[in-house]
């Protein structure tokens, strides 16, 4: 047994030894998504009735799994803060349980560094330890400098965790381990539609060789990588990894050759994928993981030439005001990194930027290209930021448009039942005579 594995022993911890790293209004924050360190909640929530934990704050960004301290009566001991809504406080957020901290995903480690007292504790999932010390952040590198200025850093070691290049922990910084051998959350990528096949041909027509990506979430991105497979070295500097990388990687599309930055390495700060996907990075040095402070810092995006960002939204009024993250009032999702690549792909030599969306929503019911955005939406993306807007129906480039030619250029990718209504609201309104 070599010294770190004597202090890896040694800063092992019992359930209750665990719980007691907490006090009361002790503000945490964690790694995202499937690197949130699930099972140091569950003891946490378990615990914090019998010890008298209270006012304790979760800050995390988009929770991949549902957990005991969501559960109602919970918030008293736990207070769940969210920089990016899921499926999985959705409701919780709604009912005033917890909270959505919005914030540009590259500036969230900001807000614990520099903006907000420095948080007591920081703990994340990672992969089991190296012969050197070093545990992986594994799929999410996101606000892994965040534990800089912590009081306090527990991680929560997983055997299923893969494990990443790009940003390391040392056990000397480490104050305590709980190991949890639960499999990681796997998310197997959504099915793509003909729609969607249709929205990503239209992009992938618009996406030269050499180009650097930044793929969202979702089947239409799934759609335009399925539509890239003529391409030639292309590159990846994204803020999610996704499952359809993979394939474009293996298919020698994506190359990373021609990248003026991290040239031959796929760089993302996430990851939440399939099985496979874990697999495909675990000890790949071609797929780096590396804080969002630095992947998501517009002036970074903009060192690669031809970076195209493809991100979706929930609506869009014919003024080319974008909401990605309210439905009404109500906070549904969030901004995460939409603003920091479209702003990124601006500053880009040769960068193109495109919201991608299928026309209508409740079963064609209800257009998703507005007069104007539904009452009390926020605005999550500026007239100003918009570049290229796609529907199954069509392409509009914004930029460069007056104020009548951009709803026009809307109209003409609305769905054709709500055209002649648009139009008329467009009058109404005086954007359009």
């Amino acid at each position: 047994m070599n010294q770190w594995q004597r202090m890896y022993e040694e800063k092992k911890m019992t359930a209750e030894s665990l719980a007691r790293q907490f006090k009361n209004g002790n503000v945490c924050v964690s790694t995202g998504q499937v690197a949130e360190p699930t099972g140091i909640l569950q003891v946490l929530a378990l615990y914090a009735p019998e010890l008298d934990l209270e006012h304790i704050r979760h800050c995390v960004l988009l929770p991949l799994r549902q957990q005991e301290y969501m559960k109602a009566g919970m918030e008293k001991y736990i207070y769940h803060i969210s920089h990016f809504v899921s499926a999985y406080d959705r409701n919780m957020i709604w009912e005033g349980r917890g909270d959505y901290m919005p914030a540009h995903y590259s500036q969230v480690p900001q807000v614990w560094t520099s903006v907000l007292p420095e948080p007591d504790v920081f703990y994340a999932a990672v992969s089991p330890m190296d012969e050197h010390g070093y545990f992986s952040f594994g799929t999410a590198a996101d606000l892994s400098e965040v534990r800089h200025h912590a009081e306090k850093i527990l991680v929560e070691v997983n055997p299923t965790m893969p494990r990443s290049f790009g940003s390391f922990i040392h056990i000397s910084e480490v104050d305590g381990i709980w190991e949890n051998d639960a499999p990681i959350t796997v998310v197997d990528p959504p099915p793509v539609t003909n729609t969607d096949l249709a929205i990503g041909q239209m992009i992938a027509d618009e996406i030269p060789n050499g180009a650097t990506l930044q793929l969202g979430i979702g089947g239409i991105p799934n759609a335009v990588a399925q539509s890239l497979l003529d391409k030639r070295n292309l590159g990846v500097h994204s803020e999610m990894f996704c499952d359809s990388m993979v394939d474009l990687t293996l298919a020698g599309v994506i190359t990373n050759g021609c990248k003026r930055i991290h040239r031959g390495t796929s760089v993302a700060t996430f990851t939440f994928a399939s099985r496979r996907t874990y697999d495909f990075i675990d000890n790949n040095p071609g797929v780096a993981f590396l804080p969002v402070s630095y992947v998501n810092d517009p002036r970074v995006i903009a060192m690669n030439d031809q970076v195209i960002s493809i991100n979706s939204c929930i609506e869009i009024d014919l003024f080319g005001q974008v909401c990605s993250e309210t439905m009404g009032t109500k906070n549904y999702s969030g901004v995460g990194g939409q603003i920091d690549f479209i702003r990124g792909a601006a500053a880009s030599k040769g960068g193109k930027s495109f919201l991608a969306f299928t026309a209508t929503a409740k079963k064609g019911k209800v257009s998703k290209i507005k007069p104007v955005l539904t009452e009390g939406a926020c605005v999550s993306t500026t007239r100003n930021d918009v570049d290229y807007v796609v529907t199954e129906f069509g392409m509009a480039r914004l930029k460069g448009l007056t104020c009548s030619q951009r709803a026009k250029a809307l109209i003409r990718i609305a769905a054709p039942a709500f055209r002649e209504e648009l139009t008329e609201a467009a009058r109404k309104m005086h954007i359009i005579v």
